[in-house]
C-alpha cells in the first residue's frame, strides 16, 4: 500500500492506496467526485479529463503510482457551483453545449487549461487543443463548443459578463428562443448523475454483475459449467438460462403479419445457441465488480461452432442453414407499388440509370457505455433503471421473458449519456431484471466501452439496387428497387426498418410509378438497432445517388435536377406511399438553398484554382435531399398529464425519454406556451418524467415522434387545465378556488394521429406519418488525390422543421447530425470484430474531422397543420442524407463515383485509380 497526499480542489486529502488504481477510479470511488466521467477507459474520449498541476490529464489512464505527492488536482466540482458558474460553464449553458452532458466536464476542464495559457485563442487553436487532448463529443458537432470557449474567453478578458451570455425571456415567451434546458446547469457542474454515478449510491449489499459472453458468432451450446466460478471469492450466484423465471426471451413485438418469424427469437441468456458475438450466456453476481469479472472467466462453455453468416449475401446463399430453425433467413418483404407497371417505362424511357449502393453497419458510439441497475421496490415491483428510450415499450418487450406480471415491473430512465437510437431496443434491462429476481438483492451492470461497441445494436446495413427512368427533359418517370437489410440475428423492429425503404426511397421526389422491393435478412453479425435516421440513410444512399447519376448523365445541374423533380402542389405530387405530404414546402426550400449551392460551387472552383497545389488536392461541392416522417407508422399516439399544485405551480408528467435531444426543454416549452395564457412563467412549471410508476405512456423517444406526438399531448393536457382554470370574466382560478369549486386539479392529455393510416402490406400505399421534415445537404470537400483522403471543409444545411420550438436545441441536433453524417460517409464502421473494438478504431470523428464552417438555415413559413404550434421533429432528417451529398461532392471533385460508405482513403483512392 502507498500513502498519497493530494490537493484536490484546494483541499488537502490523505489517501492510502494500492497504487494500481487510476486517478479516475480514486476520484470517483473514493472521493465521490463523479463529475469526472469514465467513457472509453482508454484515453480516447476525454470524458475523464481533469487538471493535474496545471495540465490536462486523462485520469482514466493515469495510474496513482505516477501521481506525485501534493499534486494539485482540479475537477469540475471545484471550478464553479450551481449558483456561481465559471465563465466556461456559463458559456456551455448559453450555447446549448450540454446536450446529453456526459462529455461536458471533460471539455470544460480541458478548455480551462487552454484559456489559462492562451487567453485569446483563435477558433483553430481551440479545435487543435481539443483534438490534442482527445476530447470527443457525439452530440454537438463541436461548433457550439468552440463558440462557447470563444465567448468564455471574452468574459475572462473582461469584454462581456456572464449575464450577457444568457438568454432572458421577454413578454413571458420562450418558444423559438435559446432558453436553456432545465438540466443544463447540473450537467456543466458535474452534479447531473449518470448511471455509473447512481450505482455508487446503491445499498451496500448491491451485487455487481459480470457477463459471460460468447466469443464466437454462431454455435450450438452443448454445456455450461459454473462450478469453479461458484467457489470463487465474493460470488453470490451464477445465473444461467435455467434460473430465468420467465420465457427467457425478449419479444420483438412483430409489427407486420407478413413477417415469417414470431418475434420470440432473442434469448435473455443463451440456452440452445449463440447467435452473435457477445451474446450473454451467464451472469456472475458478486460483491465487487472485480470479483464478478474474475469469476466470469472461470465459467466454462462447451460450444459446437456453426457457420457464421456475417452479411446478408452470405445468409442468403443457397447452402446457408437457417439461423433460427424454422424461420427462413429472409423473413420479411415489403413492396412499394405505386402507379403503373415500371417495366415498360424502363424499356422505353430515353434516360435510364442503375446504381448498386451500400450503407454500412454504423456504430452509435455514445461516450457513456451502457449501464443499468435493478431492485425490488417497496410495492414488490422489479424496478429497473436504465438508459431506455422507450420505458413503456420495453416493459412490454421484457415482462414475459423475465417472468413477472405487468403490474410487478417498473422501468425508470436514467440520465442518459447519449444513445442515438441503440436504446430503442432493450439491451441489458432484462438481464438486470432477472438478476434482481433471482438474487432478491439490488444488482448493477456497467458495461465497459469494449462491451458497448461489440454487444449493442448497430445501424442495419443496406444493400441497395436502384433504377431510375427519366424523360428527355429530365422528369423522373419511374423507380425500381431491389434491396436487402442485414438486420443481424434478432428480428425486433427488422420489418419496421425495412418498411422505411418503402417509405423513403424516392421521398421528396415526384415519382409517379414505383416498383421497389426490400427484404429483411437474418445474419450473425451485430443485431440491428434503431439509429438516428432509421431507414432513411440506407434509402437515400441508393435513391439520392441515383438522382445524382441521372443528373450527370443528362448534363443537368444536380441541384436544379432535384429542384425540378421535387414535390409540387401544382402537380399534385404524392409520396412513395401515394399520399400527399403534410405541407408542400420543397419548392420554397430549394429557392432558399439555391444561393448557397451556387456559392459552394464557386468556392470549390476558387479553391481548385488557388489551393490545388499542382493537382495535389481537388475540391468539389455536393448536394442531396433528406426527408423523414415524424412518428411510428399509422395512428401513433401519446399521453401527458398536467396538475395544478397547492403553491399555484403546475407539474407536467410525461414519458418523453431524454437521451440528449432535449426532452426536458421540449416538455417545458410546449407546456409553457400553453400555460402562459394563464400567466405561468417557466419557473412555475415542474417536470416529472420517465418512470412507468409515475408517468403516462408517451411512447418511445425515437423516429422523431416525441416533439410532435408528446408535444401535442403536453399541449392538450395544459389546455385542459387552463380551460378549467378560466373564469367567465377571462381571469384564472387559483388552486384554492379550484378546490372550493370541486374542479379537478389534474388533467390527462392524449393526442392521436387519426389522420394517418398504416401502409398496405401488399403495396405499401397509405398515409404513415402526420408530419414530415426536409433537409437539403450542401457540403464542400477536399480530396487528396495521392492518398484518397477526404476532408469536409464546409457544410451548409437548409432545413424545414416547421416552427422551431427551441433554437439552440435544433441547432445542436442538426450540427450533431452533420458530424455523424460525416462519420458515416468517411470513417465509421463496425465490421471487423477484431479491429473495430474502440471509439478510435471504429472511426469516430474528432474535432478536426468536422469543419468549423457550418451554416444552418431554417425555413419556417410552412407550419405543420398537425404539429404542436406548427412544429415537426428535427432529430432524424439531418442524418437522412448527408453521406450521399459528401459522396456526390467527391464525384464533383474527382470524377470518381463512390457508392458505398465509409469512403475511407483506400476506397476513394481505388475509385480514382480506376478512372
Amino acid at each position: 500500500m502507498i500513502k498519497k497526499v493530494l490537493i484536490i480542489n484546494g483541499v488537502e486529502r490523505t489517501l492510502v492506496l494500492e497504487g494500481t488504481e487510476t486517478l479516475a477510479q480514486v476520484l470517483r470511488d473514493r472521493l465521490l467526485l463523479t463529475g469526472c466521467k469514465i467513457g472509453c477507459g482508454e484515453g480516447h474520449c476525454g470524458a475523464c479529463n481533469v487538471i493535474m498541476d496545471g495540465k490536462v490529464t486523462r485520469s482514466c489512464i493515469t495510474r496513482m503510482s505516477r501521481v506525485p505527492d501534493y499534486a494539485k488536482i482540479e475537477t469540475i466540482e471545484g471550478i464553479g457551483t450551481l449558483d456561481n458558474l465559471h465563465p466556461l460553464q456559463a458559456a456551455w449553458v448559453a450555447h446549448g453545449c450540454a446536450q446529453c452532458g456526459f462529455c461536458s466536464p471533460g471539455f470544460i476542464m480541458s478548455a480551462k487549461v487552454l484559456l489559462e495559457n492562451n487567453p485569446s485563442p483563435t477558433r483553430e487553436e481551440v479545435r487543435d487543443w481539443f483534438n490534442k487532448n482527445r476530447n470527443l463529443c457525439r452530440c454537438t458537432g463541436y461548433k457550439p463548443l468552440i463558440d462557447a470557449v470563444m465567448d468564455a474567453a471574452k468574459v475572462l478578458r473582461g469584454e462581456m459578463s456572464k449575464e450577457d451570455l444568457m438568454f432572458k425571456p421577454t413578454e413571458n415567451r420562450i418558444l423559438g428562443t435559446t432558453y436553456a434546458r432545465p438540466s443544463a446547469v447540473a450537467k456543466v457542474t458535474g452534479s447531473w448523475n449518470f448511471g455509473a454515478d447512481e450505482i455508487k449510491n446503491l445499498p451496500e449489499d448491491t451485487l455487481q454483475i459480470a457477463l459471460v459472453q460468447a466469443e464466437v458468432s454462431h454455435a450450438l451450446i452443448k454445456g455450461i459449467d459454473t462450478s469453479e466460478a461458484e467457489k470463487m471469492p465474493g460470488v453470490y450466484k451464477v445465473i444461467t438460462y435455467k434460473d430465468v423465471p420467465g420465457k427467457n426471451r425478449i419479444t420483438g413485438l412483430i409489427t407486420f403479419p407478413t413477417n415469417k418469424g414470431d418475434g420470440w427469437d432473442r434469448p435473455i441468456l443463451c440456452d440452445e445457441k449463440v447467435f452473435q458475438y457477445g451474446d450473454a450466456i451467464a451472469m456472475v453476481c458478486a460483491d465487487t465488480e472485480t470479483h464478478a469479472k474474475e469469476a466470469a472467466k472461470a465459467v466454462k462453455v462447451d460450444l459446437e461452432i456453426l457457420p457464421a453468416y456475417m452479411s446478408a449475401p452470405e445468409a442468403m446463399a443457397p447452402d446457408a442453414i437457417e439461423i433460427h430453425p424454422g424461420t427462413p433467413n429472409v423473413y420479411y418483404e415489403t413492396n412499394c407499388i405505386k402507379g403503373e407497371d415500371t417495366a415498360p417505362i424502363m424499356e422505353s424511357a430515353p434516360n435510364v440509370v442503375e446504381v448498386d449502393a451500400y450503407c454500412s453497419r454504423q456504430p452509435h458510439m455514445p461516450i457513456e457505455p451502457d449501464v443499468a441497475y435493478a431492485y425490488i421496490d417497496e410495492e414488490g415491483r422489479v424496478t429497473i433503471h436504465s438508459k431506455s428510450i422507450g420505458i413503456h415499450l420495453h416493459h412490454a418487450m421484457i415482462c414475459a421473458g423475465i417472468g413477472v406480471e405487468p403490474e410487478k415491473l417498473r422501468l425508470v430512465q436514467l440520465h442518459a449519456g447519449g444513445t442515438f437510437g441503440y436504446k430503442f431496443s432493450p439491451t441489458i434491462e432484462a438481464l438486470v431484471g432477472v438478476a434482481a429476481l433471482v438474487t432478491g438483492r439490488p444488482v448493477a451492470l456497467n458495461f465497459n466501452m469494449y462491451q458497448m461497441i461489440t454487444y449493442t445494436g448497430k445501424r442495419s446495413p443496406g444493400f441497395m439496387h436502384i433504377k431510375l427512368a427519366a424523360d428527355e427533359k429530365g422528369k423522373i418517370l419511374a423507380l425500381e428497387g431491389d434491396n436487402y437489410i442485414d438486420h443481424g440475428p434478432y428480428s425486433e423492429f427488422g420489418d419496421l426498418l425495412t418498411m422505411r425503404l418503402s417509405q423513403f426511397v424516392g421521398a421528396g421526389v415526384d415519382i409517379p410509378n414505383i416498383r421497389n422491393k426490400s427484404q429483411t435478412v437474418c445474419t450473425n453479425h451485430a443485431y440491428g438497432a434503431a439509429f438516428r435516421g432509421y431507414g432513411a440513410p440506407q434509402s437515400f444512399m441508393g435513391g439520392d445517388i441515383a438522382m445524382d447519376i441521372m443528373a450527370e448523365k443528362m448534363g443537368i445541374d444536380p441541384f436544379e435536377f432535384r429542384a425540378m423533380n421535387c414535390y409540387k402542389e401544382s402537380a399534385g405530387s404524392t409520396t412513395p406511399n401515394g399520399c400527399k405530404p403534410d405541407v408542400y414546402c420543397l419548392e420554397d426550400l430549394y429557392d432558399l438553398a439555391r444561393p448557397k449551392w451556387q456559392a459552394n460551387k464557386a468556392y470549390a472552383e476558387k479553391l481548385n484554382a488557388e489551393q490545388s497545389e499542382g493537382g495535389k488536392y481537388k475540391y468539389g461541392a455536393g448536394v442531396s435531399l433528406g426527408v423523414y416522417g415524424c412518428g411510428l407508422d399509422g395512428v401513433d399516439s401519446s399521453e401527458a398529464w398536467a396538475e395544478l399544485n397547492e403553491d399555484n405551480t403546475v407539474t407536467v408528467y410525461d414519458s418523453w425519454e431524454d437521451h440528449g435531444q432535449g426532452a426536458d426543454i421540449g416538455t417545458l416549452t410546449h407546456a409553457h406556451e400553453t400555460l402562459r395564457q394563464a400567466g405561468f412563467t417557466p419557473d412555475q412549471i415542474r417536470l416529472v418524467m420517465n418512470d412507468t410508476g409515475l408517468t403516462p405512456n408517451s411512447g418511445p423517444a425515437g423516429g422523431s415522434r416525441s416533439n410532435v406526438m408528446t408535444g401535442n399531448a403536453v399541449r392538450v393536457a395544459c389546455e385542459m387545465l387552463v380551460n378549467a382554470m378560466k373564469k367567465p370574466d377571462g381571469t384564472y382560478r387559483t388552486y384554492e378556488e379550484m378546490k372550493a369549486e370541486n374542479l379537478p386539479l389534474k388533467y390527462e392529455g392524449k393526442w392521436v394521429a387519426t389522420a394517418c393510416s398504416d401502409c398496405d402490406q401488399e403495396t405499401a400505399q397509405g398515409n404513415p406519418f402526420s408530419v414530415y421534415m426536409y433537409c437539403i445537404n450542401l457540403p464542400v470537400v477536399r480530396v487528396e488525390m495521392a492518398t484518397g483522403k477526404v476532408k469536409v471543409i464546409r457544410f451548409t444545411m437548409v432545413s424545414d422543421f416547421g416552427t422551431i420550438i427551441n433554437k439552440s436545441v435544433v441547432d445542436g441536433q442538426v450540427m450533431g447530425a452533420i458530424a455523424q453524417g460525416i462519420g458515416l460517409a468517411l470513417s465509421e464502421d463496425f465490421e471487423d470484430l477484431k479491429k473495430h473494438t474502440s471509439l478510435l478504431k471504429c472511426g469516430i470523428p474528432y474535432p478536426n474531422d468536422i469543419p468549423d464552417d457550418i451554416e444552418l438555415i431554417y425555413q419556417e413559413n410552412h407550419p405543420r397543420p398537425l404539429g404542436p404550434y406548427g412544429a415537426a421533429g428535427c432529430g432524424e432528417g439531418p442524418l437522412a442524407a448527408p453521406h450521399p451529398a459528401i459522396l456526390n461532392a467527391i464525384f464533383q471533385a474527382t470524377g470518381a463515383r463512390i457508392t458505398r460508405v465509409p469512403a475511407r482513403p483506400e476506397v476513394v483512392k481505388a475509385a480514382i485509380d480506376a478512372l
